[in-house]
């Protein structure tokens, strides 16, 4: 009769996606020294912006461990030690119109269709993501906004210039973002309330009752083991004992778990492209002003509905392809599409537009840090991907992308600038997936992946 045995990577599965380690056991042979397997990343986001970078002015200086951020980046060197920045790929799955194809791409890996759809041919990285950690365990399987969209030629509507996300079976639909922002509000906050019967104190209970399962778990592989190793198993139940009884003491409101504070959008229109023109000449003053504190608000519901378990993915749109609106507050007078080439190349004022956004994803990395999920921080258990369509606005070139990664999800290694030489951005899209714990070696279209890449955790 063979001996019960267990291997030293052994973890019991609970409910959806809890899953809790072993102690080591004796009953696991020898213990070795060897690097502990990283967890996997538990939340997601994607940000884009439109119309790629200056990459001389976006790429930073120095080795990969000390590096100083280019100019475009440099408003985000109080979070450098969170960011990967990624560099010298190339968005090869990008075939199609100039700027729809590359954000078809962007998430897909997948050229863009010929047929009088035109959208992808896959899924989106996030919809495959969301399938695994949060589809039927979260209230949200995925969580899509954007602000100031649809401008310009889609006239408000979905098209393949201004759509990143698509649901992971076939036929692979797009699926439009939410635009709304007091809409959106009601609907991931409106029930969210310090009453003992809110959301907060349902999830709480359920995780309780997670707890519960898995230790009935343990119980049965206890039953086969040794007295040293029951010893071990014991302490361990105990430890994850005290653990829910300190989530039964916690208020279920807490810090980690809040509606974000509302501003006044009324000055705000959410559908504003309805009322668009295919060159942008149409302005409307009072949205394309107030779409700082929009996005900011857009943010915070974002960072909050992933605190809450609301959700665990999630994506925010800088606007679409086009970007045909007004800057106002950086005193551009002109839509952000006639800087980059309408108008004709205009770099310095390029440049103050993705600076701006540089800022903006300083703030949303610092509100996930903040948050205190137990320990460690909401930023500590994500992975955030910021990318565009296109890397240089006159020539709508997509060599050397402008891709940013940060947050600690799945090992990843941050606090550094790691270069490539010309590999396909495909590879970059597994690699996330694979520290979600997918352990796909490809994704999108084939020709346009050769694996994992080396050197992210």
């Amino acid at each position: 009769m063979s001996r019960f045995r267990l291997s030293r990577r052994a973890m019991l599965r609970g409910a959806g996606a809890i899953a809790i380690a072993l102690p080591w056991l004796e009953i696991m042979g020898p213990e070795r020294p060897a690097r502990a397997q990283p967890a996997p990343a538990r939340r997601f986001l994607a940000v884009y912006t439109p119309g790629g970078t200056l990459i001389d002015r976006w790429r930073p200086t120095g080795t990969e461990t000390s590096f100083t951020l280019g100019p475009i980046l440099a408003p985000l060197a109080p979070v450098q030690d969170r960011l990967l920045v990624v560099d010298g790929l190339d968005m090869k799955s990008a075939r199609g119109e100039q700027h729809q194809s590359g954000i078809i791409a962007w998430l897909t890996g997948t050229d863009q269709m010929t047929t009088s759809t035109g959208y992808a041919r896959g899924p989106s990285i996030d919809q495959v993501i969301a399938s695994r950690i949060s589809a039927g365990q979260k209230a949200k399987a995925s969580v899509q906004l954007a602000v100031r969209w649809g401008t310009g030629k889609s006239h408000g509507l979905m098209s393949p210039m201004n759509i990143v996300n698509f649901e992971d079976t076939a036929p692979y639909s797009p699926i439009p973002p939410r635009l709304d922002p007091v809409e959106t509000f009601t609907e991931l906050f409106g029930t969210l309330n310090p009453g003992a019967s809110n959301d907060a104190a349902l999830r709480l209970a359920r995780k309780r009752s997670i707890l519960d399962f898995v230790d009935r778990r343990y119980a049965a592989v206890s039953a086969r083991l040794g007295a040293a190793d029951k010893q071990k198993i014991d302490q361990h139940l105990t430890k994850i004992r005290e653990i829910e009884q300190s989530l039964g003491s916690t208020p279920a409101a807490t810090s980690a778990c809040r509606a974000p504070t509302r501003v006044d959008t009324s000055d705000y229109n959410p559908n504003a492209g309805l009322d668009s023109d295919d060159t942008g000449s149409i302005a409307d003053s009072s949205t394309d002003a107030a779409i700082p504190k929009v996005g900011k608000l857009m943010t915070d519901m974002l960072v909050m509905a992933l605190a809450c378990d609301i959700t665990a993915v999630g994506t925010l749109q800088w606007s679409d392809t086009e970007a045909k609106h007004t800057l106002p507050w950086l005193n551009l007078t002109e839509h952000h599409h006639f800087y980059q080439e309408m108008g004709g190349f205009r770099p310095a004022e390029c440049e103050l537009i993705y600076t701006w956004y540089s800022e903006q994803h300083l703030y949303l990395l610092q509100e996930m840090a903040k948050v205190d999920m137990g320990g460690h921080s909401l930023l500590d258990e994500s992975v955030v991907f910021f990318g565009s369509e296109i890397s240089d606005p006159p020539t709508h070139r997509k060599t050397d992308m402008p891709f940013l990664l940060a947050g600690g999800g799945g090992g990843l290694r941050t606090g550094r600038w790691v270069r490539y030489p010309s590999l396909p951005h495909n590879n970059l899209l597994v690699s996330i997936l694979n520290l979600f714990g997918d352990p796909r070696t490809t994704f999108g279209l084939r020709e346009y992946c050769t694996g994992p890449l080396t050197n992210l955790t």
